[in-house]
């Protein structure tokens, strides 16, 4: 096992003592068990991954740390045996010392990443990162953690209901007839393991029923809001109408929930140069992400997919984490399906929702990019993952202000807020100094307060 030794400067000293035990962090002395520390690395690389430093003394308060390192690499030995056993060397486990003259001793620094397998410590225990605690998991956490690693899936369980829902349904005739008309649907669905005994899975269902709803309730439908605001969260007075739900097998609810969704962003105007415009959002970017969503939720989790279109964003939350290594950082370049049947048969459909297998994420952030409007954001939360697909422009929001300006007189707080989508008006009065300061605008005169407006600066800086 090669270990690097690495010198860093005394800023990155500071940093590392002023850091706080957290989800992603952990600071330890030398002195530490090394059977305790094998708790640690397990929980974070079965959670989200982490970051693990190993002689850091732990100050008052848990601030004000005190560099307190291994007197040389021999000195960490027992500690390195334990984890390379347990947590060998390699892609999801990197070890380096880190030194710095002037401070005592070499800190261990082991960076963790969230791993496709279950990892346990040297107890035989899986744990999980809970915030700054690594927690055992119990039996029905184990059963969460193996779907969430993609070790099990949902999609493969069977349900007490009647075979003939996916074996005489319109869905799985108008399937054969478009595409294998020689099969006759009963025979072909047990061999794609859609039937299993005398019962259908959770995947068939999903794909061939009319409406697997009936079967899995309050798990598998599309939901769909118009909050009329900008506002962080929508709430009830926001709503312009009750939420639609959208039904009926997956590739249907998918052409249904994009076309709906389509229909009423059309029906939204922001504010740009040229005054109020319906607001545009590239439909292969809509179509990937709400397909994503479908396709790649957890359906053990009892909640639908839910669409919300606000007037300056569409937020598509699916339910469940991301499962096995995929992150938000990795995600547009890895490859991991939860629901391989899902992903594969649906694939099968005529013109299906996932024509390039993997790229479907790719191609919404590509789209966003041709009409030069920002990267969605992919936020993965306590039990779900949210993307959030944003109307906001690629250009600096300094840019944006001189631009607004090439065609109006005079711009306001609440414009540069509506045409940036940013929220804050402190943020954007800071906006307007740096651009004072660079000689660029200047305050309207006679307009001060809530009124305030300002103008390009003039050329010999008089009015």
């Amino acid at each position: 096992m090669t270990i690097q030794k690495v010198s860093v400067p005394k800023g990155q000293v500071f940093k590392v003592l002023q850091l706080e035990e957290g989800h992603f962090t952990d600071l330890k002395a030398i002195e530490i068990a090394p059977a305790k520390l094998t708790k640690a690395i397990a929980a974070f690389a079965n959670a989200d991954g982490g970051e693990l430093y190993v002689g850091v003394d732990e100050g008052p308060g848990g601030k004000n740390h005190r560099w307190r390192g291994f007197a040389n690499m021999e000195a960490a030995n027992g500690h390195l045996q334990v984890f390379e056993e347990l947590f060998p060397l390699g892609g999801d486990f990197l070890y380096e010392f880190l030194f710095c003259d002037g401070e005592p001793g070499l800190v261990l620094h082991i960076i963790i990443q969230k791993t496709k397998e279950i990892k346990c410590a040297s107890d035989r225990k899986a744990y999980v990162r809970r915030g700054s605690q690594s927690l055992p998991v119990n039996p029905e956490g184990m059963e969460r953690l193996r779907r969430n690693k993609g070790i099990t899936s949902f999609e493969s369980e069977t349900v007490a209901a009647p075979v003939d829902l996916i074996s005489n349904s319109l869905t799985i005739i108008d399937f054969m007839l478009s595409s294998i008309p020689s099969a006759e649907p009963e025979v072909w669905l047990r061999k794609q393991m859609m039937i299993i005994g005398g019962n259908p899975t959770v995947a068939g269902l999903l794909l061939y029923a009319d409406e697997p709803q009936a079967a899995l309730p309050k798990r598998c439908a599309i939901k769909i809001y118009r909050y009329k605001t900008t506002d962080a969260e929508g709430a009830r007075e926001t709503l312009a109408f009750d939420p639609i739900t959208v039904e009926g097998s997956l590739y249907e609810q998918i052409k249904q929930a994009v076309a709906k969704t389509s229909e009423l962003i059309e029906g939204v105007k922001v504010l740009g140069p040229e005054g109020l415009t319906p607001i545009t959002y590239p439909f292969e970017t809509l179509h990937e992400i709400i397909t994503n969503a479908v396709i790649h939720r957890d359906y053990a989790t009892a909640d639908d997919v839910h669409v919300r279109i606000f007037d300056n964003r569409v937020e598509v939350e699916s339910p469940g984490r991301l499962p096995a290594h995929i992150t938000t950082t990795n995600i547009l370049k890895e490859r991991f399906s939860r629901n391989g049947a899902v992903v594969r048969l649906i694939n099968k459909f005529p013109n299906p929702p996932n024509k390039d297998v993997g790229e479907g994420l790719a191609t919404a952030f590509a789209a966003m990019k041709r009409l030069k409007l920002k990267d969605p954001v992919i936020e993965e939360r306590d039990n779900s993952v949210r993307v959030n697909i944003r109307h906001e422009r690629l250009g600096s929001p300094e840019e944006i202000v001189m631009q607004y300006l090439d065609t109006h007189a005079e711009i306001n707080n609440r414009t540069v807020r509506s045409l940036t989508g940013i929220g804050s008006e402190n943020r954007v009065k800071t906006i307007f100094l740096r651009l004072i300061k660079a000689g660029q605008i200047e305050r309207v005169p006679g307009k001060a307060g809530s009124a305030s407006a300002y103008r390009r600066a003039s050329a010999d800086g008089t009015p």
